[in-house]
């Protein structure tokens, strides 16, 4: 009992009680910090080892300690007749009681406003779940696999479009193609519990194709079925399996099961090949592209994802210089129109007709109800979600940008175009930390991918960090990017002959579409007249860098001149 009384007298319970509530606290605070800020796994675990740790600490400081009215003592130093740990003790009391009503209304807050959200994602939780793996390609000739890898897309864009199925993105899934793992791996690593299997094989206009539906919990297969049939029904097979999966999986529909869109057979296998090869995203690939998906229209010009993929060959083409931006533009308009007159309901078609409007026609305002209609048709779609969120980043709105945003994220983390999106929203922000940490987390994913140093040297800069962004950039491989970079890093490192250097090669390639980092560069030098002359020139020639002119922060030593007010007035960007 004399050791109790000792305790109580010097208010080491007291203490210990307090600690315990402010350490539950911080753990409150460290999980939701914790996926905000993209910290790694062990950051929890870290918090929750340092706070045991501390708690014998703290309650033999308070043991060996008094507080004094001259300070903290050694307790033996302190006399009995002048301790005041009663008086402490009080306080304590107080701070007690206060920290439990913070607890409390953070656990209330947590239970009724949080609480829609909390339903929403029980509600994700119970949902049906399921990823569509890569088809595996059965055909003699290995150039058949664009089909198997089309087909796969297809089936996982058409069980996309039933709401009551979560369904994995496209990106997720093809990171596994060609990798001998185990279901159960792919299942916990893709947090779903189904997984759809299988081949194909093409031989001119015949397909055999095999789907197998797995539960990943027991390994089992669910079903499996084959189809022998001609090409032309590949699309009543699509529809078959899609059947086969909700029955399956008892998924309780609240409206009718979608249909694929049908097409002659041939035509949709250039469709396919098609896709498959633009996405090797060189001048090259853009091209032969444009020919393969001219045949398919040729064969059908009724069928509206076709024209859809045509639209969208010349956008990239204009974007990455196999056309001036001038030519491509009239082009992707007219190919997305007519794939508007075939199909009014298509969301993709809206989506990529907003995105013309900002990248070639500079017509932010009629944008908005595109993308606004695209979203209303398919608000899950990962696209359409995408392009939805640089429209509202371009037009000076980084917070609606930022969620949708971040829902194209959730949705398919390996997107590696979003990630770039991201960045730049945070660069907006001013979250330049969590800017570089998307732009490092896309290298991971794709390290070859053109402008990832690029954006990475961007949040450096804008941080001062200048000697790790002149390192980032040497690793850059578009040399437009990379001689922008050099000319605004060493310009700001005082190493103006590197920068006029760099400045001069920069300028020598600036009429195969680089007005806008031409812009860029010259502001940062201070060249205002003739940074203002390369944004006319932007203008003009429909740079798709100009939908930066809201948010690059490159550009801040032009925002007080009465020309940058003209331009943006002159684009009409800023949309309300």
């Amino acid at each position: 009992m004399n050791l109790f009384s000792e305790l109580r007298r010097r208010n080491v319970f007291r203490v210990g009680i307090a600690y315990v509530i402010v350490a539950w606290l911080l753990l409150q605070v460290a999980d939701t910090l914790g996926p905000a800020l993209r910290l790694p796994e062990w950051f929890q675990s870290g918090v929750v080892f340092v706070l045991i740790l501390g708690l014998p600490l703290v309650l033999v400081f308070a043991w060996a300690f008094e507080l004094t009215p001259e300070g903290l003592k050694r307790e033996k130093e302190v006399d009995r007749g002048q301790s005041i740990t009663g008086e402490t003790g009080q306080k304590l009391n107080y701070t007690i009681i206060g920290l439990l009503l913070v607890a409390v209304l953070y656990l209330g807050l947590d239970k009724f406003a949080f609480e829609h959200d909390h339903e929403e994602q029980s509600r994700a939780s119970t949902e049906p779940s399921i990823a569509v793996l890569p088809f595996e390609n059965m055909s003699s000739d290995e150039e058949q696999e664009y089909f198997s890898d089309g087909l796969t897309e297809e089936l996982l864009n058409l069980l996309a479009k039933i709401p009551e199925l979560n369904v994995t993105s496209r990106t997720s899934a093809f990171f596994y193609k060609d990798k001998d793992v185990r279901l159960a791996d792919v299942g916990r690593e893709l947090d779903v519990d189904h997984i759809l299997e299988g081949s194909v094989r093409k031989s001119g206009q015949r397909i055999r194709i095999t789907a197998q539906l797995i539960e990943v919990a027991t390994d089992t297969h669910l079903w499996s079925e084959t189809w022998d049939r001609d090409l032309n029904d590949v699309f009543e097979i699509q529809d078959e399996i899609a059947a086969k999966v909700v029955g399956e999986l008892r998924v309780q529909l609240l409206g009718e099961l979608p249909h694929a869109v049908a097409t002659d057979g041939e035509s949709y296998s250039l469709y396919l090949q098609a896709r498959h090869t633009i996405n090797q995203r060189t001048h090259e690939s853009l091209l032969r592209g444009e020919q393969l998906i001219d045949q398919a229209i040729g064969i059908d010009p009724s069928y509206a994802p076709a024209w859809v993929l045509k639209a969208h060959i010349y956008s990239q083409q204009g974007d990455v210089g196999a056309r001036l931006p001038r030519e491509a533009g009239p082009l992707a308009r007219a190919a997305v129109d007519r794939a508007l007159e075939l199909d009014p309901a298509n969301a993709a078609a809206h989506a990529l007709s907003g995105d013309i409007m900002i990248s070639f026609e500079h017509d932010f305002a009629d944008a908005k109800a595109a993308f606004d209609r695209a979203l209303e048709l398919d608000p899950d779609d990962v696209d359409v979600l995408f392009q939805a969120s640089m429209y509202y980043a371009f037009i000076g709105q980084p917070e609606t940008a930022l969620q949708l945003s971040l829902q194209t994220y959730e949705r398919d983390p390996l997107f590696v175009p979003n990630h770039a999106t991201l960045a730049y929203i945070y660069d907006m922000l001013g979250r330049y930390e969590e800017a570089e940490a998307i732009i490092r987390e896309r290298i991971e994913i794709s390290p070859d991918s053109f402008g990832s140093y690029y954006y990475l040297a961007i949040p450096l800069i804008l941080q001062g960090r200048y000697d790790e962004a002149l390192q980032v950039t040497q690793q850059e491989r578009l040399d437009g990017f990379k001689q922008t970079m050099l000319a605004i890093i060493h310009w700001h490192l005082g190493n103006e002959e590197e920068s006029d250097r760099a400045m001069q090669a920069l300028l020598a390639q600036q009429s195969g579409g680089w007005d806008w980092q031409v812009v860029q560069a010259r502001a940062v030098r201070g060249e205002i007249d003739e940074a203002f002359e390369a944004m006319q020139a932007a203008y003009d020639n429909r740079d798709t860098g100009m939908q930066l002119i809201l948010g690059d922060g490159f550009i801040d030593a032009l925002r007080d001149d009465p020309r940058y007010d003209a331009m943006v007035e002159k684009m009409g960007i800023r949309v309300e």
